[in-house]
């Protein structure tokens, strides 16, 4: 031991965790971090004097001394003794109190300057002398309450004759929180410290006959209990001299057959078998029985090692998925694709493909074909409103009425764990206080995961690796990411007006036919009464309503047919009318002569696609802007991008270069009620700016899409198949489309690439070149001499601020 002076001394420093040590205590304990065997060795090789303090946190693996209390107590180290494992047992003995001055810096453990705190020697009145014996009186009592303290602890209390002493030995020999010993260890007089310890002997007393009360009560309903279960003993005995009984023992015995015979693996084994001993136990008629008995039914009728054999002939299966569903190629292939490669390899688990599109389009339809076509079972799980986690993962058996999720219930009900499970509507999932359903997808739909699949009910793994998940969804941007990334997306589009008219022929009017009680000779729905359905009386992305007007036709029908006697119907555009009434819609209508100042737009909807007509007028003015139709932020942006761009060529147009200061622009998308936002329509407001201000017509029988850049480039847009076909519908023989929008074509129905010539550019120059009316001849050097708009002198100029 190192001092500086007499009142101080350096020594090494012992955290303790949750351990407080007082003075004249000899304890031993066991020692394991680094840093502590290092003081210990420090002090061995010195005097043995070492400071023992208590941490303040005692979950810290890596003390400092600011972590420690400063008052603690200088022990002498009497015995070490090397333990197994690189620990060190201990036996120390405290001296007195100390507290820590100053850190002394040592980097390989902790030292300390540390103060005695000397114990003051005082004279004892009549009070102490009654205080000290209260406090003996209430230990007493403590050590027959408690029964973890040794009787003999008493004697050595009775030799205590000094209040610090006294307090010091019984905190040290009370079970208390170290926190609670802290502070009876940090209070230097004696007798406040004696009050102090009999306060929390008082406190402790009372909480031990509380404790002992509940003991006694409890014991009182266990021998209740007992009784209970002697009289049910009783009476299963009768019962079964009555041939009424119900023995849980011989239902364990079945249950135990039943899972050895599944070959289940080791753990899973185990579980079961554990509730099967449970069940053995339970007295007769008991309710937790039951509960049991649900459980091990439900687990034992899921399909662990029952599964169906593909029947995968390529060929047959085409026809088969050809022969159910009109178009959707894209998914046709997909699945063709994977099962080839399953036919070739066994390797391969299941798949989780996502069907994304809008309503009507056959996606449920479609994966529920895919299943029977390779002969699979399948179940269908809506998920659309589901806001409760345990929809998907199950409820936990300690709740009443807790049942398996919805995953393991379908593969319960499709009998085979290769099912092929669709789940419907996955973008309409919702979260709330209960728990996110989403997120507990993530483990069902990661193919790297699932095979151990944890269900809260059945508590157990079982392997989805097998299934092939189908999901649905009709936006794609409601799913979230991590979800998204473990499904293959396969998009849908809109069906066309010519696939609309295959799906009616070839599926819905056969189906509707059936279904009335109709045959093709009794009913026949000419082609141009088919087109007529679509065109004037369902705007639609999928089929749906169009089902639903064909038996709406039919069912008429029937009543024609009962009451007139009507034996054969012929459904043309006449008797389409005759039946539902006047068009629901109206066709857009298409100027039949050049204009200027009207360029034929094309547009993409969710029910297909549209003509969407851009009309711009000029007036004398101020150089002011204004857009009408319900434009959004995106096609204001277009518009004022085809101005200035209009602007930077003004020159080689050969238009008014001061048009902005001195006409006023109307721009207008008619049809005002129906929002409209996008960049596709850049390059026919240009067109039609340029044709108000150049005064030349734009041909009617023209019609385009694409965005346009400030130097005139073209860039390609999407839903280009649709616009087709909007063209087509309206008669259109000339489609101005981007220059890397031409490998689209190749998707195009064949009737749309017979009848309409599909003009690629890169350019407004070539879109002008094509639709205006006598335009005038622009080089490529003469067009890239453009010039950037400067800002007009009333224009509002942005100033950087500090």
């Amino acid at each position: 031991m190192a001092a500086d002076n007499k009142d101080t001394m350096i020594v090494p420093v012992l955290p303790l965790r949750g351990l407080v040590v007082f003075p004249k205590a000899l304890i031993h304990f066991d020692v394991g971090r680094q840093k502590s065997i290092t003081a210990i060795n420090k002090a061995m090789k010195r005097d043995q004097m070492i400071f023992l303090s208590t941490q303040i946190d005692a979950t810290n693996n890596d003390p400092k001394l600011i972590d420690v209390y400063t008052t603690g107590v200088i022990a002498k180290i009497v015995q070490v003794l090397k333990q197994p494992e690189n620990v060190t047992r201990i036996v120390i003995e405290g001296k007195f109190r100390a507290k820590i001055v100053a850190p002394v810096h040592d980097p390989s453990g902790l030292m300390a300057e540390v103060q005695p705190i000397p114990e003051p020697i005082m004279d004892h009145d009549d009070f102490d002398t009654a205080l000290m014996r209260a406090v003996k009186k209430e230990f007493e009592e403590y050590i027959d309450i408690s029964p973890q303290i040794p009787s003999d602890i008493i004697f050595k209390v009775a030799l205590c004759k000094r209040a610090g002493e006294l307090a010091d030995y019984i905190a040290a020999n009370m079970a208390l929180d170290y926190q609670v010993k802290q502070e009876i260890l940090e209070i230097r007089s004696p007798v406040e410290r004696l009050k102090d310890v009999l306060d929390v002997l008082i406190n402790e007393n009372y909480i031990l006959r509380l404790e002992d009360e509940i003991n006694r009560k409890a014991r009182m309903r266990i021998d209740e209990s007992q009784r209970d279960f002697f009289l049910r003993e009783q009476k299963r005995v009768i019962e079964e001299e009555l041939g009424e009984d119900d023995n849980p023992s011989e239902d364990a015995e079945e249950y135990a057959e039943r899972i050895e015979e599944l070959k289940l693996d080791e753990k899973s084994a185990d579980v079961l078998l554990k509730e099967c001993r449970k069940l053995m136990k339970m007295p007769f008629g008991s309710q937790e029985a039951s509960v049991i008995r649900t459980y091990l039914d439900t687990v034992l009728d899921l399909p662990w090692n029952k599964s169906t054999k593909d029947k995968i002939v390529i060929p047959k299966l085409r026809k088969e998925l050809d022969r159910t569903h009109y178009g959707l190629e894209k998914i046709k292939t997909r699945i063709i694709e994977q099962l080839a490669v399953k036919k070739l390899s066994d390797k391969q688990k299941g798949q989780v493909i996502c069907f994304v599109g809008p309503p009507g389009v056959g996606k449920t339809s479609i994966a529920k074909s895919i299943a029977k076509a390779i002969g699979r079972n399948s179940q269908r799980i809506a998920l659309g409103g589901v806001r409760d986690e345990a929809e998907i993962r199950g409820h936990r058996r300690t709740y009443i009425g807790s049942i398996p999720g919805r995953i393991i219930s379908a593969v319960q009900s499709a009998g085979s764990n290769n099912p092929v499970l669709i789940l419907d509507e996955v973008d309409k999932l919702a979260s709330d206080y209960k728990g996110d359903p989403t997120s507990a997808l993530l483990e069902v739909l990661d193919i790297e995961q699932n095979n151990k699949f944890v269900d809260h009910y059945i508590d157990i793994p079982f392997d989805l690796s097998n299934v092939m998940f189908i999901t649905t969804a009709n936006d794609l941007g409601a799913i979230p990411a991590p979800l998204r990334d473990r499904m293959e997306i396969i998009e849908i589009n809109s069906y066309t007006r010519e696939e609309k008219f295959h799906i009616a022929k070839k599926h819905l009017i056969p189906k509707q036919l059936d279904l009335c009680g109709f045959t093709a000779a009794e009913v026949k729905f000419t082609k141009k009464g088919i087109y007529y359905l679509i065109d004037f009386y369902t705007r639609e992305s999928g089929v749906r309503t169009l089902e639903r007007t064909i038996a709406s036709i039919l069912r008429k029908c029937a009543v024609k047919k009962l009451e007139d006697g009507v034996e054969t119907f012929k459904i043309d555009e006449k008797e389409i009318e005759t039946l539902l009434g006047n068009k629901k819609y109206l066709p857009d209508t298409v100027s039949k002569k050049d204009e200027i100042g009207i360029v034929n737009g094309l547009a993409w909807t969710s029910v297909g696609g549209e003509l969407l007509p851009i009309e711009v007028a000029i007036m004398d003015g101020t150089g002011k802007l204004e857009l009408t139709g319900s434009l959004g932020d995106v096609m204001k942006e277009s518009a004022k991008i085809a101005i200035n761009c209009i602007r930077s060529h003004a020159d080689v147009l050969g238009i008014d270069s001061e048009f902005y200061k001195n006409k006023d622009i109307h721009i207008h998308a008619p049809e005002g009620a129906v929002p409209k936002d996008g960049p596709s329509a850049g390059i026919t407001m240009a067109t039609a700016i340029y044709s108000v201000l150049s005064s030349k017509a734009v041909r009617h029988d023209v019609a385009m899409t694409g965005e346009i850049t400030l130097r005139g480039k073209v860039l390609p847009i999407g839903g280009l198949k649709e616009k087709s076909m909007a063209a087509y519908k309206h008669g259109i023989t000339t489609v101005i489309i981007p220059k890397l929008n031409e490998p689209d074509i190749e998707e195009f129905d064949d009737a749309v690439k017979e009848n309409i010539n599909f003009i690629p550019v890169e350019s407004l120059k070539d879109v002008l070149s094509i639709a205006v009316i006598d335009p005038i001849k622009v080089s490529e050097r003469e067009w890239n001499k453009t010039r950037l708009p400067s800002p007009s002198a009333n224009a509002p100029v942005a100033r950087m601020t500090q």
